[in-house]
């Protein structure tokens, strides 16, 4: 399955390279708008950039964007409160990134909290990676933890992972297949890939995985041309 992403900052609907907030490749003024040009879709996801930078989160159009269509969100989910607030906004399920982690490893304590509160299959974990090692808190900071360790010692808290290449993330250079291959070998559990998707043959090739494919450029690229007349 696609999944577009609908990533929010300031109220606006944003594409950033590699994560840089400096580094926007475009900013498109009205999400709702955005979502019903996704409308062939059957799951979106949302990701509140401001919430996950430590601003203030962007409540109300999340809220709305998950009661017009089935939505993943995520974005500064730091508490067992938000992640509530999220599932009981409408949310099909909360994506849990940083929160999932310590500087040395796994939050067990928090996760068991988190899976006391909210269903397990209301609950995708987060694990993105670069070089292969999990980058947290923006991507700012990397652990020592590999893909490969953290999958299967987050599995008993999630129902599906969402894990993204950020070494490609936003290139439209393509993506690397030969790690989301390792970490389908890691975990049983669904796996949404994201990081670099840009031809539809590195999606027919994780749909090949049974993977889905999560995409940013690469579907603003089809669905918004306009965006991207002036580059190659």
């Amino acid at each position: 399955m696609i999944i577009p992403c609908i990533d929010l900052m300031g109220g606006k609907v944003v594409q950033l390279v590699q994560g840089q907030e400096n580094s926007k490749a475009f900013a498109l003024p009205d999400p709702l708008a955005v979502l019903e040009e996704f409308h062939e879709y059957p799951e979106i996801q949302v990701i509140d950039l401001d919430a996950a930078m430590g601003r203030e989160a962007q409540s109300d159009i999340v809220r709305e964007l998950s009661r017009r269509k089935p939505c993943r969100v995520g974005g500064g989910i730091r508490s067992v409160e938000r992640a509530l607030e999220v599932v009981n906004d409408g949310a099909r399920k909360v994506i849990v990134g940083s929160a999932a982690f310590t500087s040395t490893g796994i939050n067990s304590e928090f996760l068991r909290a988190l899976a006391r509160a909210v269903p397990r299959d209301k609950i995708m974990i987060a694990v993105d990676c670069l070089g292969d090692r999990v980058a947290i808190r923006g991507w700012k900071e990397v652990l020592q933890l590999t893909s490969g360790e953290a999958l299967p010692a987050l599995e008993p808290y999630c129902s599906e992972f969402l894990c993204t290449y950020i070494d490609l993330e936003g290139k439209l250079q393509g993506t690397n297949l030969d790690w989301f291959r390792k970490l389908r070998a890691a975990t049983r559990l669904p796996i949404t890939a994201a990081g670099g998707i840009t031809t539809d043959e590195e999606i027919h090739a994780l749909e090949e995985m049974g993977m889905h494919a999560a995409l940013g450029m690469s579907i603003y690229r089809k669905v918004f041309p306009e965006l991207f007349r002036s580059q190659p």
